[in-house]
């Protein structure tokens, strides 16, 4: 059986992104310029990939940086600050479409989306186990966890890496 066919606007963004100069982000045939980060922003999640490559790597999963895209469905594609994969197989060789913890990096360009649209989309995803916000101002992360009920804002391992997240060891400069 064959998959579906793309919509043409995420095929033609797919095929441009590989060979854009400038990261943009799609948004339901939109696309969105990537505004650059700030050096905190940066270590802040340069820490957090680097404690979850610690755990990630005994139990066979992925861990990128923003580099790496997130494809939802057809409907969006997002570039997390933070994102791990522990589904088996090879990887698509631009975008990752099942992650179980996607971690944002708040600033005040973002902040709104990262909190409403983006986190509605990812938690829509069957693989996600976790959505972390990083609030950069007041040194603290909102964790979202999935649980029979839906997902809820709560202090909470990361199920898919079996870590605490602590946000004084990510603001460790």
């Amino acid at each position: 059986m064959l998959a579906p066919k793309l919509p043409k606007a995420l095929e033609v963004y797919l095929e441009e992104e590989a060979q854009s100069p400038v990261r943009r982000e799609y948004l339901r045939g939109r696309l969105y310029a990537m505004a650059g980060a700030s050096a905190l922003h940066n270590r802040v999640a340069l820490n957090i990939a680097a404690r979850f490559l610690e755990a990630a790597r005994p139990r066979g999963c992925r861990v990128y940086m923003s580099d790496m895209k997130l494809r939802i469905r057809d409907e969006a594609v997002y570039y997390p600050d933070v994102m791990v994969v522990c589904q088996p197989g090879p990887p698509h060789p631009y975008y990752e479409e099942a992650p179980c913890a996607v971690v944002e990096v708040l600033s005040p360009a973002t902040e709104v989306q990262d909190r409403r649209e983006k986190r509605a989309l990812c938690e829509t995803l069957d693989s996600l186990e976790v959505y972390l916000l990083v609030d950069l101002e007041a040194r603290r992360f909102t964790l979202y966890r999935r649980t029979p009920e839906g997902f809820v804002e709560e202090e909470a391992p990361i199920p898919c890496l079996g870590i605490v997240r602590k946000a004084e060891e990510a603001f460790r400069l």
